[in-house]
């Protein structure tokens, strides 16, 4: 078990202590509503653990304590490569704690706001190390209940394990979790669950299918004032479709963001076993797609038995090759027709007025760039100025006007921006900027790949800079190497009709 390196100093009390004469606390991992983890090590055998330790205050609750310890015995019983392994339980001066194995690396929530919207093969195949770890725990009858990125630990190697059985419910009794009582992150909480009634593995599902869903658009689908209006949405609203958010995913792996998350537990998938399957098809599609697989995506590609398999590797390349071959064909016949229009003299390429041919390079990814105000920028609408759909628009904060942008509170900033991700590296580009509000101006920033960076500074000199005076700019990016994140910096603002200055873009394309 594991999160960030240690945290010293709050709520640090009880490090330096030795519980039962044998696990030292060195730091503190992290800390929830029942229990706080530390980095610990095991004095007998040598080597670093986790240890969970119930909040004193806790302490002497007979149901709080009860349900600390079912959460050892029940993890105890499970022993898969994706769940986080219980070594030992025991109590010290009244205080029961849990032994963990320590897992060094990150959090997936972690990663996600690392790196944002994850390949599209790593996103299918956390999600199937997930429900693998999900179908060990509901093959014992036990289901999670608090599915999320957080409870999922990213280990050296790539692994996903499943970690925080604190909430589970044993369907073999009524258990401490008794129906009407909603326990979970309303963020990926199933709408049964959130509106108190009877669960089971289903209900992991649906959660499942939310984290697979953040893995591919590096957001949760549904936002709120409150957690109660959060729980509702997933009650009433249906989730985003996928393919419109990010059009660049698999039908194969939308189909199943879309099965998993509905909203009667009945249409979801029977059980976790069908989803894994499933899961497994869409990892060859996208693996087929890109040509072939990296990182964890290959370990989950080649776990899965080969009679199961719909691609074997070589197979997979040579759909990945057909997969190409298509395209070529369709361009090839689209030119030809084309060209038939056009008449003899440009069929045959001498017509001078001809359009030079260009290349979409796809966007795949969106955030945005406020580093000298609070960091965010209508970051809820980020995504809309990739949709395709010209009706919808990412739009800065409404400010006053000045030679430099001053917001309500009289504070002042050089511009606002947009952060834009290609789906891979270019040397040359051509930026279209669309817009329904004319008449802002900026500048145009590009980083090569890897983590974008966080301040202007580190952008370096802008590449292009624009005015966007129509509903469509064509800006010419001027690259003095590899780039694959691009920079929208806003440094003039468009008069709104009802006063205040903003701007607005609906649009947003990259061609070679």
């Amino acid at each position: 078990m594991s999160a960030d390196a240690p945290q010293q100093g709050l709520g640090t009390g009880l490090v330096g202590t030795v519980l039962s004469d044998r696990y030292r606390l060195d730091g503190k991992l992290g800390s929830g509503g029942m229990s706080t983890v530390y980095l610990a090590t095991d004095l007998t055998l040598e080597r670093q653990v986790a240890v969970k330790v119930l909040h004193r205050e806790m302490s002497g609750q007979p149901d709080q304590e009860e349900r600390f310890r079912r959460e050892a015995r029940a993890v105890a019983q499970l022993s898969h490569p994706n769940v986080v392994a219980v070594i030992d339980a025991g109590e010290d001066h009244g205080r029961p704690y849990i032994v963990f194995e320590y897992v060094p690396g990150e959090t997936l929530k972690q990663r996600i706001e690392r790196l944002g919207r994850l390949p599209l093969d790593e996103a299918a195949a956390y999600a199937i190390e997930i429900g693998r770890g999900l179908q060990a725990a509901h093959a014992l009858n036990m289901v999670h209940r608090d599915v999320k990125p957080q409870n999922v630990l990213i280990d050296p190697e790539g692994r996903a394990k499943v970690t925080d059985f604190g909430i589970a419910l044993s369907l073999d009794s009524d258990g401490l979790t008794k129906t009407g009582r909603v326990l979970g992150t309303t963020d990926y909480v199933s709408p049964e669950q959130a509106m108190g009634k009877e669960i089971d593995a289903r209900s992991d599902i649906y959660s499942l299918g939310i984290v697979l869903y953040e893995m591919l658009i590096g957001d949760v689908p549904f936002k709120a004032e409150t957690v109660v209006g959060v729980a509702m949405k997933h009650v009433n609203e249906e989730v985003p479709d996928v393919q419109r958010r990010r059009p660049g995913v698999s039908s194969a792996l939308a189909a199943v963001v879309d099965r998993a998350t509905q909203k009667e537990p009945r249409k979801r998938y029977p059980d976790v076993a069908a989803m894994v399957a499933d899961l497994e098809a869409a990892l060859e599609v996208e693996v087929a797609r890109a040509g072939g697989a990296g990182g964890e995506a290959t370990t989950v590609l080649d776990s899965v038995p080969e009679r199961q398999r719909l691609l074997t590797p070589r197979r997979a390349s040579v759909a990945g090759t057909l997969l190409v071959l298509v395209g070529v064909i369709a361009a090839l016949l689209f030119v030809s027709l084309g060209n038939e229009d056009r008449g003899p003299q440009r069929a045959a390429g001498n017509d001078q007025g001809a359009e030079p041919s260009t290349t979409r390079i796809e966007l795949v990814s969106a955030r945005d760039f406020d580093p000298q105000g609070d960091n965010q920028e209508h970051p809820t609408e980020v995504e809309l100025p990739l949709d395709g759909d010209p009706a919808t628009a990412w739009s800065t904060e409404t400010y006053d006007a000045a030679p430099v942008i001053a917001d309500a509170t009289g504070g002042e900033k050089t511009g606002v921006g947009l952060v834009v991700e290609a789906s891979e590296p270019f040397t040359a580009a051509t930026l279209e900027i669309g817009t329904a509000k004319p008449g802002f101006s900026g500048q145009v920033y590009a980083a090569p790949p890897g983590t974008p960076p966080k301040d202007l500074a580190g952008w370096g000199e802008p590449v292009a800079e624009f005015n966007a005076a129509e509903e469509s700019n064509s800006v010419a990016l001027e690259l003095g190497g590899e780039a694959q994140w691009v920079l929208i910096w806003i440094t003039s603002l468009t008069e709104n009709e009802d006063g205040g200055y903003s701007a607005s873009i609906s649009e947003l394309a990259l061609s070679d």
